[in-house]
């Protein structure tokens, strides 16, 4: 009994260094994929980001909802069109995406949040909306271009509001749709990117993506080959000798344009291991990848 009280002991401990140094530091969190299917991992994760409120870290969430998305689709009648890797988006579709993702969806994980006993405040186009943009402009390989309907990308966001907010004490949780500067129209943003144009405007210490794998490894076929840190160069090479697969070889990518544009340091975890976000960045070791700068 004592020898499991003082190991309890050892763990806060090991803990209190990293808890100071990221005291008032903000951290943005994506929440997406089977995550966010699962209620029970959804817990967890939504657990660990009370934590950190109340140990003085400023967590910011930003997150998407595809499969909920593809089942309201599925339920209207919509077939579901993918273009490089992006829903073709219509009007029809859109309000679905703007029914399910910034409102249902949106406001689920805020009430979860208060539920644990954390304060958060949902930031959709009924609330306050933070995230502005355009749509995106893609080009096939003759150079002409593609048409995704109603999808955009960030290009700017209200860093005022969710400053507040987190000097409050409150987490935002933000959906990944944007609004046009120029038209006023809603647009679907991919939740990865929406999260990196969050955490480069607001300077975070860390982005850390919620992923359906441990990490980055050394072999893609073996969870026990996890790399637990990562230089830019390292994370490169990686990609260049084909250790990294394919299917990482996007989202490690533009880890390394952000941390280009100022993150201090990007985490991949797996976001369904029981309280993962905690175990990475309040233990020395951690259970994900560490990217940083050189």
């Amino acid at each position: 009994m004592v020898d499991a009280a003082i190991q309890k002991a050892d763990v806060l401990i090991e803990a209190m260094g990293w808890i100071r140094r990221f005291r008032g530091k903000i951290i943005v969190i994506k929440l997406g994929g089977s995550v966010m299917e699962d209620e029970d991992a959804l817990g967890h994760v939504l657990l660990d980001i009370v934590f950190m409120e109340t140990v003085g870290m400023r967590p910011v969430v930003v997150h998407g909802g595809g499969a909920k998305i593809s089942r309201a689709a599925e339920a209207a009648g919509i077939e579901p069109r993918f273009i490089q890797g992006r829903r073709y988006t219509d009007e029809k579709t859109r309000d679905i995406v703007e029914q399910v993702l910034a409102y249902e969806t949106n406001e689920h994980l805020a009430q979860r949040i208060e539920d644990f006993g954390g304060r958060a405040q949902p930031l959709n186009f009924r609330s306050t909306n933070v995230l502005l943009g355009e749509k995106l402009d893609l080009r096939d390989e003759r150079g002409e271009k593609i048409d995704l309907g109603y999808v955009g990308h960030v290009t700017s966001i209200d860093r005022t509001t969710i400053d507040n907010l987190c000097y409050a004490g409150q987490v935002p949780v933000i959906p990944s749709m944007c609004l046009d500067e120029a038209t006023g129209e809603k647009l679907n943003v991919n939740a990865d990117t929406a999260a990196m144009a969050v955490a480069e405007a607001l300077g975070a210490e860390k982005l850390v993506f919620l992923s359906d794998v441990n990490g980055v490894r050394a072999d893609k076929d073996d969870e026990n080959s996890l790399i637990h840190s990562l230089t830019a160069a390292k994370a490169r090479e990686l990609i260049d000798n084909g250790a990294i697969g394919a299917g990482m070889i996007p989202k490690v990518q533009a880890c390394l344009d952000v941390l280009d544009r100022g993150v201090s340091k990007i985490h991949i975890i797996d976001g369904r291991l029981r309280h993962s976000l905690i175990l990475e960045v309040y233990t020395n070791k951690g259970v994900g990848t560490e990217i940083r700068r050189e």
